[in-house]
């Protein structure tokens, strides 16, 4: 999953939150360097990860992507997926998204002092250009895509997947919805495992 589904499955716990955003940047056994939510936060960045990639409706979505992309089929369902997401957010929360995303950037604003180097660069030009707010459009996703594609130095042809968003909308909707609802049982029931095991 992407930036915003992640921080959606954390729950209402700010550190958490920031440990599972910022997880792609703490390699190994270095989470153990953080307080215990945001070991939680990162832990459980990586039980849904793991979840995800083995998910037959989330094969099923990257198999439609695989002969064009090759393995960044992961990357781009991760972006479509938080696409559905953004697009009905209404199913998913009472807090209108605007203002939801708004509240996510005040707090990474207010704790970049622990953000992994890579995070600490990316989070104001994320916040400047309004990312999880953009996935909620095709054109959003575009702009995300052209980024990815930059910074694969054009191999990825990222750039090039909206056509197949485009083509197959329903089917790739239809996939995120019934995978979501499962994600969101699974991140809610490990988050109280972590909880518990991390009682420090």
């Amino acid at each position: 999953m992407n930036f915003l589904a992640h921080i959606y499955l954390s729950g209402d716990n700010p550190w958490v939150t920031i440990g599972n955003f910022m997880a792609d940047g703490v390699r190994g056994n270095k989470y153990k360097n953080y307080s215990r939510d945001v070991q939680i936060g990162i832990r459980l960045h990586r039980e849904i990860d793991t979840f995800t990639d083995a998910h037959p409706v989330f094969r099923q979505s990257t198999k439609r992507l695989h002969k064009p992309y090759g393995h960044y089929s992961g990357v781009i369902v991760d972006i479509f997926y938080d696409h559905f997401l953004a697009k009905n957010w209404n199913s998913y929360s009472d807090v209108p998204l605007a203002i939801y995303v708004d509240n996510f950037y005040n707090n990474l604003n207010n704790h970049i002092d622990i953000l992994p180097p890579r995070y600490k660069t990316m989070t104001p030009i994320m916040i400047q250009g309004n990312w999880l707010l953009s996935y909620a459009t095709v054109y959003g996703i575009q702009l995300v895509l052209n980024g990815m594609n930059r910074r694969t130095k054009g191999i990825s042809i990222m750039n090039k997947a909206t056509k197949e968003l485009k083509e197959h909308y329903q089917e790739f909707e239809q996939e995120f919805t019934n995978f979501f609802a499962e994600l969101i049982a699974f991140s809610a029931t490990k988050r109280l495992e972590l909880e518990n095991q991390l009682h420090l």
